[in-house]
């Protein structure tokens, strides 16, 4: 693998996405994602836009994967085999879409849509709000996510108003979340390695960066436990509010 030709970021960037990278995984470990958005606007500058999104599936694969482990106990594994059953197919066709795709269009729509979601969490309409999610409807939840977080890099906000109102909570929400991730984090990687776009500076980048996911998910975990329902909550909605206006402004 040789990377001498490859145009690499300067130490000033790859010290501040090292710091970065801590405080994202941190944050995903309590509000189960929203680290995306801290590491996008810097690995976009420092290593292109089609790279970043590579690099960020490798880190976000050992920082979900490593969620699994510290919340192994508390995972929900029917949801992630429903999950799964959409996931994985739609995850190969949209990596094999991911080539060519637009992506600052499907980011500012994304950035629309989850702060939609928060808004419509506090909206008054009875027959809206108190809906239980139903387990096999994380089928379609699988399928289009995993295609729309192909194209994109993440998805993680749009998952969590159905997975919080399946009834998970703090570790279970947490795990669960993060395991039927891995499963799109996988079927992506498989996708961009077969279709010739996974290249060796997005593999070496991805690989360094990653170990410091476990460290922030260590600390997210140790903070988590320590949450009430409604501080977790909060946090989680107060980072879908900031992800979503980041990706709107595709920052």
């Amino acid at each position: 693998m040789n990377l001498d030709a490859l145009a690499l970021p300067s130490i000033e960037q790859l010290l501040l996405i090292a710091a970065a990278t801590v405080l994202a995984s941190t944050i995903a470990a309590v509000a189960g994602f929203g680290g995306s958005a801290i590491l996008l606007p810097l690995l976009v500058p420092a290593f292109g836009a089609r790279d970043a999104v590579l690099i960020l599936t490798i880190i976000q694969l050992v920082g979900n994967a490593s969620r699994v482990v510290f919340n192994r106990h508390e995972l929900v594994l029917p949801v992630v085999a429903w999950f799964s059953l959409g996931a994985v197919p739609f995850a190969v066709l949209g990596g094999i879409a991911f080539a060519s795709a637009p992506l600052g269009v499907l980011t500012r729509l994304l950035g629309i849509f989850l702060i939609a979601l928060v808004v419509w969490r506090h909206l008054p309409l009875p027959l809206l709000r108190g809906r239980r999610m139903q387990l096999r409807g994380f089928a379609l939840l699988g399928a289009v996510s995993s295609f729309i977080s192909a194209l994109i890099g993440t998805i993680g906000p749009l998952l969590v108003p159905f997975f919080l109102s399946y009834g998970l909570m703090r570790g279970a929400y947490i795990g669960t979340e993060a395991l039927s991730t891995v499963v799109i984090q996988v079927a992506k990687l498989a996708t961009y390695a077969g279709t010739a776009v996974l290249t060796p500076l997005a593999v070496v980048a991805g690989v360094a960066f990653a170990p410091l996911m476990v460290v922030g998910s260590l600390i997210g975990k140790r903070m988590l436990n320590r949450l009430s329902d409604r501080v977790f909550i909060l946090i989680v909605e107060g980072t879908m509010l900031a992800a979503g206006v980041a990706f709107l402004l595709d920052l």
